[in-house]
């Protein structure tokens, strides 16, 4: 019973010291540390990397040049001296085998998984880069941690970090299928901007993803489903682009998309 009190008094201690961080990136209420939102990152890799059958991550002794191109594209978006925990933060990449799915995610710590489905998609490098920026600033920003705070009880979450398997499924799913805020999507898509205003490509390249779902008669995938609608985003993206000085035309060269695409 010492114990349990200890715990819960531990919880709402944490929650009160952590939550306190507004000025900071990812602040407001949030039961994790960063260091937590690291160990936590790494278990999910673990339990994700652990189910082929689910995650059919592409082997990367046979696809080192497919892995080269993504890799030099997440470090260009990574060095843009926008992204504030560049180095506490993994960032590591993984490309998922699965063309039927038009997804990306990325776990706290920045576990970053990209499926092949997405990347035949999109025709250009830029849109690709704009997916990758807006779900790194997910992780940047501690969306999920912050999120799933709101979401599960603080039982669940000390349950999870102390390595239950249980817990951690039951995280690791609401993770991968997690539908982040409208503040939350708003804000990573202008980090999206932001990052990739200090790189060649086109800063504006979400809102192409945008324009090329609606171009498809088709509604955006999950992980990028929330409201606010695809038209006020591609907007608002553009929007932010051009107060930012950003170029509107592709600025990448997009022959080592085309090359990537071809190693899939």
């Amino acid at each position: 019973m010492k114990k349990l009190t200890f715990i819960l008094a531990l919880g709402m201690f944490l929650s009160l010291f952590l939550g306190c961080s507004g000025s900071k990136p990812g602040g407001g209420f949030n039961l994790f540390s960063v260091q937590q939102d690291k160990e936590l990152g790494l278990q999910v890799k673990q339990q994700i990397e652990s189910d082929r059958a689910q995650f059919p991550i592409l082997p990367e002794a046979s696809n080192r040049e497919a892995y080269q191109i993504i890799r030099t594209m997440t470090n260009e978006i990574l060095n843009s001296g926008k992204v504030h925990y560049r180095d506490e933060f993994v960032w590591e990449v993984k490309i998922i085998d699965d063309d039927q799915t038009l997804n990306a995610f990325c776990t706290p710590g920045g576990y970053i998984y990209v499926y092949t489905g997405l990347i035949k998609f999109l025709e250009k490098e830029d849109e690709l880069a704009g997916v990758m920026g807006h779900e790194i600033a997910h992780a940047d920003q501690r969306h999920s941690t912050r999120q799933m705070t709101k979401m599960y009880g603080i039982s669940v979450l000390i349950d999870a970090l102390a390595g239950n398997r249980q817990a951690l499924g039951q995280i690791t799913a609401g993770l991968i299928n997690l539908k982040f805020s409208r503040s939350h999507e708003t804000e990573a898509d202008t980090y999206s901007v932001e990052y990739l205003g200090n790189t060649n490509f086109n800063c504006a390249g979400a809102a192409g993803f945008f324009e090329k779902m609606m171009g498809q008669g088709g509604a955006p995938p999950e992980f990028m489903s929330t409201h606010p609608s695809s038209e006020n985003r591609v907007q608002n993206i553009r929007a932010q682009a051009a107060g930012k000085g950003c170029r509107a035309t592709d600025k990448a060269d997009q022959s080592r998309y085309q090359r990537l695409k071809s190693l899939l």
